[in-house]
């Protein structure tokens, strides 16, 4: 499955004889992440690795055990003295075929200086994928997005033990709140149901 996902979208890129550089926006394109999150992708590929083993790519297939933990996120062209803002969100809430409460964030986190996540703003912690039982495979999309400056969010704090507000978040309204234009790199994976999360249910439950 995983395989095939990946040749798919490389069979698309080839047919269409799409440049390296835009080659993240096709297989965006592809599996319709554009238009249900962004209207323009980006040009360069995030780099994001779970335990230094699990790399969510191009649309992969990956647990919701392999991503539970907050993965590493690098993009190229992160200059130390600029800020950008960090996004991971899920557009398939509850399912895809019926996404009434898209988009679902999972991570949120502005003025990170450079590509050192780290020492950002966390405005919602990082919440792993958590697809319902039998709700099939959502695309779990992530986007970095260079600001012009220091940003002053006020957006509402989120921990990871609840799922209060993450809800009905909708990725275009906050670009434009924020001014941070298309996003300079992204990547994203799909997952689907497996036995982790019911942990995680319980985990935002605040239990």
């Amino acid at each position: 499955m995983k395989l095939l996902v990946v040749l798919s979208c490389l069979l698309v890129v080839l047919s269409n004889g799409v440049s390296a550089s835009s080659d993240v926006a096709a297989f965006m394109k592809h599996l319709e992440v554009i238009p249900d999150v962004i209207d323009e992708g980006p040009k360069d590929f995030l780099t994001v690795t779970y335990d230094k083993i699990f790399k969510a790519d191009k649309g992969v297939e990956l647990s919701p055990t392999q991503v539970k933990n907050q993965p590493v996120v690098e993009w190229e062209e992160a200059d130390p003295s600029e800020y950008y803002t960090l996004l991971m969100t899920d557009p398939d809430a509850p399912s895809r075929a019926e996404p009434k409460f898209r988009e679902w964030h999972h991570w949120l986190v502005g003025n990170i200086p450079g590509n050192n996540v780290s020492k950002g703003d966390v405005l919602s912690a990082y919440v792993g994928a958590g697809p319902p039982k039998g709700t099939g495979l959502h695309r779990y999309v992530l986007l970095v997005f260079r600001q012009s400056k220091k940003l002053d969010f006020d957006e509402p704090r989120l921990t990871n033990t609840s799922g209060e507000g993450r809800e009905k978040f909708n990725t275009r309204k906050f670009i434009e709140k924020y001014g941070l234009g298309a996003p300079i790199a992204g990547n994203f994976f799909q997952a689907q149901y497996d036995d982790y999360v019911p942990t995680l249910y319980k985990q935002l439950s605040g239990k």
